[in-house]
């Protein structure tokens, strides 16, 4: 019998196995915690033919390292954690190919500081072009360090890095020995990559190889496109610009961390996101608790350095210097044309002194205002979290001191970002002659007190200005949507049989069919937009023997193919929705899921969640119940087909009367939301129309047609959602997912109802949601039939955002709907597109008892953490999907303009807007905003919303919701070959000399 041995570990090796912490609860009590750790000599090193390890099959690193002209013999790159925090970019691509040695300490660091970016590294790991290999240094006996006394983290972690790196090499020594007889075998370096001077110095005097990443970089054969992508924060060796290197502060230093908590706790500093303004780059506001009114920030001086979307602490200035906002558009391009790319910044320079006079007459304090137009006026003291991620830019050929294709000297250059929301970015690049024209993607770096602009490196380029593929990438990127094809471990999920998946016959036995209701011979038909393939929902109504009218809302049942914690559902709550562009869909789910075995086609057997009422003629709920069941759809119709099928008389088969009674109770059910104060809000939608369903050529323009059918659709869509809202919170009090829309702040609508009772007479009740819906019904004008649109348009734009929210984290009474004026809603009805969907099915089946819920949404902290995701994928997608039709109508507006003649487009327009020096109109035809400019003075009376302008016959006077008739031209930008758009008044006078 074999003897089996039990080694104690001595006392003395505790401080090493052992972890020890001090954490506090969330109720203040501070506990002890420790944590074993189990050290090894077998951890391996992850080279191939190692003769001292033992290898898994999954090896990477090359037996003789990558080729560098500082390393003869081969090498290896170890990097510490800043260099994966500032170089990501670099890192990524693909003509940065050495072997990585990746250290468990440097990736849980990474983890601490930027999830983000250890999301990236993650991803990196797993890419087939990348050699990297992940070392758990922590596990191994060698290389395992313990923290000392007065030594700080940071400090802990730079000697543990070294400490494997000295253990790499001698390690590499000992496995290539020396042969009698035989040349002595080439030894690779482990080359310890750090930004850290003085990590580097102390890894020289200890006889390690180390090197920074410019130098690293410079003697690589790609050098001249790889140091395009250094980080400008990252490096301690790169030079200052000569305008960041200036001695005069332009921007006061932020406040402490400390301070700025400490200050926003004691009510004295308040904190918010940044909010940059459209149509003036010199204001901004910061939406805050304590205020009615966002926080109003004038001039770059008071907005310091704050970049759209960054959540910043700002401080409020004494009542007596509030401010109104600005009436005056200031265009960033025209008020910094020619500004000195090195010089920006410095000061006694003619050009910047120029560019100062024009910005400070854009601020110079303006007549008396009334104090109701007055908001709270501030300044920014601190930044909380940065927004900075990659932009898409124009390179500005204006910028550049050499037009020399061929040259590869270092230019600094100015990078328009698409986005007129954000400030120009100097960055540096070798490239810049070849990147005109196109679109690149470029990452802000730093923002001195000392510079006007940002800094920022070049990433890479997307394609030719106007290219559909450049546009489209850089759409995508501009709005974050995930657009990654799916990778293996998310197809592994997916049923294996693909698409010769079917409904397995019926029978008690089969899991498939557990707990199940067979709905296969019900009258049940789908309606969508033409061309829908991820039909998520159908419908049907029958009479009932009582009187009564049963009516179903069947959803795909996407939740029995996506399973929690899996690859696919973690890639679909990362996505948090399908993405709808003109000609383009960026799907949730992989389309045999979206489109084929979770869409409800007709005439195929498929798997539901049904909602099923029993309806009283007066579409009252007598009763509702939930079931998972299979249908099979008798019919898939367009809106329009199903109104030409609801309309004809002559159609009086089954299926024709269910259509007709969905009808009949879908108009009593908006009926009721109205009678309860549900708004009737609008949207411009446009639909696009393309050359072919091959090409994506826009040819033409206008405006969607909203057919009774889309009502129908729309009421029962809502029933189902208010109904598994109200089950679900009932079940699960803390964790339900559900939706809100809180009331806008009345505040939000003061300007809308000054400019109606001065300009139509109209007093608009914003009182409550119903008080709402009645005064927006009587805003009408006889003569002009499209007003009422035009105001439910601008109410809108007061409104606040609806999101979603975990029922537990928010009061009670906070989770009512004001614009569809119901105390309860959630989205359960599209599941193939939105991730929340998802969720709101898996806590149904739970509720109804059909499945267990699993763990995760029993967790308020997790369920909130997919919120935030979500709320913000959403608000991405709505964004990514406008700027699309913006993209394409603008396509279609040059066709046009090139067919008739390059005259321009004449078109409708609305006045929604006035200003000191032009008018802002909607185009409701096109769906479309504009600016109308004028460079000449006009007289402008802002107390009643009116600009006058000199015309042939006299003076015309033009106010907010006048129709005027514009001239629309797409032109390109000379210097950053952005197209953009440019209206002129035609009627009733032309401006075109203004």
């Amino acid at each position: 019998m074999e003897r089996i041995i039990i080694k104690k570990r001595p006392h003395s090796e505790a401080v090493v196995t052992q972890r020890k912490f001090f954490k506090k609860t969330a109720r203040g009590k501070v506990i002890k915690v420790l944590r074993e750790r189990y050290l090894r000599e077998d951890v391996s090193c992850g080279i191939q033919s190692c003769i001292a390890c033992q290898l898994p099959l999954e090896s990477t690193l090359p037996v003789t390292g990558g080729q560098h002209p500082l390393f003869p013999s081969g090498h290896f790159i170890l990097p510490d954690t800043n260099v994966f925090l500032s170089q990501m970019d670099l890192i990524e691509s693909a003509l940065f190919t050495p072997p990585i040695i990746l250290l468990q300490t440097v990736m849980e660091e990474v983890r601490h500081r930027s999830l983000p970016l250890y999301n990236r590294l993650k991803a990196l790991t797993k890419m087939d072009e990348k050699k990297i290999w992940i070392f758990y240094n922590e596990y191994r006996s060698e290389t395992a360090v313990i923290r000392e006394e007065k030594e700080t983290p940071n400090d802990r972690n730079d000697r543990g890095i070294r400490k494997a790196t000295e253990w790499y090499n001698s390690h590499l020594k000992v496995t290539r020995p020396l042969i009698r007889g035989q040349a002595p075998p080439k030894v690779p370096a482990v080359v310890l990559m750090t930004e850290d001077a003085a990590n580097r110095q102390i890894a020289e005097k200890s006889g390690l190889p180390a090197i920074s990443v410019r130098k690293y970089v410079e003697k690589t054969p790609e050098a001249d496109k790889l140091l395009d992508l250094l980080s400008a924060a990252g490096s301690d060796e790169i030079e200052l610009t000569k305008a960041a290197g200036a001695r005069q502060p332009l921007y006061p230093e932020y406040l402490p961390t400390a301070t700025l908590i400490a200050g926003v706790k004691a009510g004295e500093l308040h904190q918010g996101h940044f909010n940059a303004n459209q149509y003036n780059y010199l204001e901004g506001s910061v939406p805050v608790p304590a205020f009615n009114k966002p926080v109003l920030l004038v001039g770059r001086e008071n907005m310091n350095r704050a970049v759209n979307g960054d959540i910043v602490v700002v401080e409020v200035f004494n009542e007596k210097e509030w401010k109104a906002p600005g009436d005056e558009v200031v265009d960033q391009d025209t008020t910094l044309k020619d500004d000195d790319v090195e010089a920006s910044g410095d000061e006694g320079e003619s050009d910047n002194d120029e560019v100062i006079a024009r910005e400070t007459r854009h601020i110079k304090p303006e007549q008396a205002t009334p104090p109701t137009e007055k908001q709270p006026t501030g300044r920014v003291v601190g930044i909380i979290k940065r927004n900075w991620r990659a932009y898409v830019c124009h390179i500005d050929s204006g910028s550049l001191t050499s037009q020399n294709t061929t040259s590869l000297a270092q230019q600094t250059v100015f990078a328009t970002p698409v986005s007129r929301l954000l400030p120009r970015i100097r960055l540096r690049t070798r490239q810049a002659p070849t990147l005109v024209g196109q679109k690149i993607l470029v990452t802000i770096d730093r923002w001195d007190v000392n510079s006007r602009y940002p800094e920022g490196h070049f990433v890479r380029a997307l394609g030719k200005v106007e290219s559909k593929e450049a546009e489209q990438e850089s759409l995508l990127l501009e709005f974050d949507v995930p657009y990654r094809p799916f990778g293996k471990a998310i197809l592994d999920c997916l049923p294996p049989e693909g698409e010769q998946w079917v409904v397995p016959p019926k029978s008690d036995t089969h899991p498939v069919w557990k707990d199940r209701e067979d709905l296969r011979q019900f009258l049940i038909c789908s309606i969508d937009p033409p061309g829908c393939q991820d039909i998520d929902d159908a419908l049907h109504a029958r009479p009932l023997p009582n009187g009564n009218i049963e009516a179903g809302v069947h959803i795909a049942d996407v939740s029995h193919f996506v399973h929690a914690d899996t690859p696919m559902d973690k890639e679909a709550s990362d996505r948090g929705t399908t993405v709808y562009l003109v000609d383009k869909r960026i799907d949730m789910l992989p389309a045999l899921l979206g489109t084929n075995l979770c869409s409800l086609r007709p005439f195929v057997e498929r798997l539901a969640f049904s909602a099923i009422w029993e309806l009283t003629p007066d579409a009252d709920i007598v009763n509702v119940r939930f079931t998972k069941s299979v249908i099979a759809s008798k019919a898939a119709f367009t809106y329009e087909e199903a109104q030409i099928r609801k309309d004809d008389s002559n159609q009086q088969d089954d299926l024709s009367h269910s259509i007709r009674l969905l009808n009949t109770l879908a108009r009593k059910l908006k009926e009721k939301r109205m009678k309860a104060g549900a708004l009737n809000l609008a949207s411009p939608e446009v639909k696009i129309h393309l050359d072919s369903s091959e090409s994506s050529d826009p040819i033409d323009v206008e405006q969607k047609e909203l057919r009774e059918t889309n009502s129908l659709v729309e009421e029962f869509m809502l029933l189902a959602n208010i109904s598994v809202a109200q089950k679900i919170q009932e079940t699960f009090p803390q964790t339900a997912v559900l939706r809100r829309h809180l009331p806008p702040p009345k505040t939000n609508f003061e300007k809308l109802q000054d400019i109606l009772i001065k300009r139509k007479g109209i007093k608009l009740d914003v009182s409550s949601s119903g008080a709402l819906a009645d005064s927006l019904d009587k805003c009408v004008d006889s003569a002009e039939p499209a007003f009422n649109t035009l105001v439910r348009i601008m109410a809108t734009r007061c409104m606040l955002s609806a999101e979603y929210f975990c029922s537990g984290s928010v009061p009670r009474d906070t989770f009512g709907h004001y614009g569809l004026a119901t105390p309860i809603y959630t989205h359960f009805t599209s599941p193939i597109r939105r991730y929340a969907d998802v969720l709101a099915h898996r806590q149904l089946a739970a509720s109804i008892g059909y499945a267990p819920l699993h763990p995760s949404l029993h967790s308020k902290s997790l369920v909130e953490r997919v919120m935030d995701v979500i709320n913000r994928r959403h608000r991405m997608a709505q964004m990514a999907g406008r700027a699309s039709v913006e993209f394409y109508v603008g396509l279609a507006l040059k066709g046009r303009n090139e067919r008739e003649g390059n005259a321009g487009v004449k078109e409708e327009a609305f006045v929604i807007r006035v200003f000191r020096n032009g008018l802002s109109v909607f185009v409701s035809k096109l769906g479309i905003e504009g600016l109308v400019m004028f460079k000449k003075d006009v007289k402008f009376d802002a107390e009643n919303y009116t600009i006058t302008i000199p015309g042939p016959s006299g003076d015309v006077t033009i106010s907010v919701f006048d129709k005027v008739m514009v001239n629309i031209e797409v032109e390109k930008d000379r210097n950053t070959q952005r197209g953009k758009v440019k209206m002129t008044l035609v009627s009733p006078v032309n401006t075109s000399g203004l």
